[in-house]
């Protein structure tokens, strides 16, 4: 297992080798995007623990959009937040009870825009292993964790398919267990993976 300086310094060098900006149409060059569409900015919070896992969550079935869909914490950006970094960790602490305090930010990716018409900024940051989870239970039905090392690994994403408004819309996933990660949550981490290769 990695030593929680070694984990820090792989993820920052991931960080900088990041190619640029991702999009839920990466793999369907032929969808035609309104040219005046207005993306509106969100942020989510990729938590890693000292000891080398991801921090997820499963959206509550209850929720208009993206239900039971596994996701980071994360949101839209309210007026009163500083900037996308406090988004990220607000929104954490909202929807798992992450204290904003015990994450240390290491660096941010560069957004990936969403079908929703959301520009999100993944916020990367370190968490201590020894968390307890508070669920927000209008939004987030488990919060579990993956290890880091196989969402870094470009070899355990697969591309797949449905059909979505009259087209075939392609994607990635990287199954984990009883969780299928895939759509925005998985292009994220496949460029973070990519960083990392």
């Amino acid at each position: 297992m990695q030593s929680p300086e070694d984990l820090k310094a792989m993820l920052s060098r991931a960080i900088e080798n990041v190619r640029g900006a991702s999009s839920d149409f990466d793999l369907n060059p032929n969808v035609e995007l309104p040219q005046q569409r207005s993306l509106k900015p969100a942020a989510v919070l990729i938590a890693v623990t000292e000891g080398g896992h991801l921090i997820l969550t499963k959206r509550s079935a209850q929720l208009k959009h993206h239900p039971g869909q596994i996701a980071f914490a994360g949101g839209r950006q309210d007026e009163t937040d500083r900037d996308l970094c406090h988004t990220a960790l607000r929104e954490a602490q909202e929807e798992i009870g992450l204290d904003p305090e015990l994450a240390t930010v290491l660096g941010v990716l560069p957004s990936h825009e969403t079908v929703t018409n959301y520009a999100v900024t993944p916020i990367i940051a370190m968490v201590p292993s020894d968390l307890a989870f508070v669920p927000e239970p209008g939004e987030v039905a488990e919060v579990f964790t993956v290890p880091i090392s196989h969402v870094l690994m470009p070899e355990n994403y697969r591309i797949e398919g449905r059909h979505w408004r009259g087209q075939r819309r392609q994607y990635y996933t990287v199954p984990y267990g009883p969780y299928y990660i895939w759509g925005a949550t998985a292009r994220i981490l496949r460029g973070l993976a990519e960083g990392a290769a």
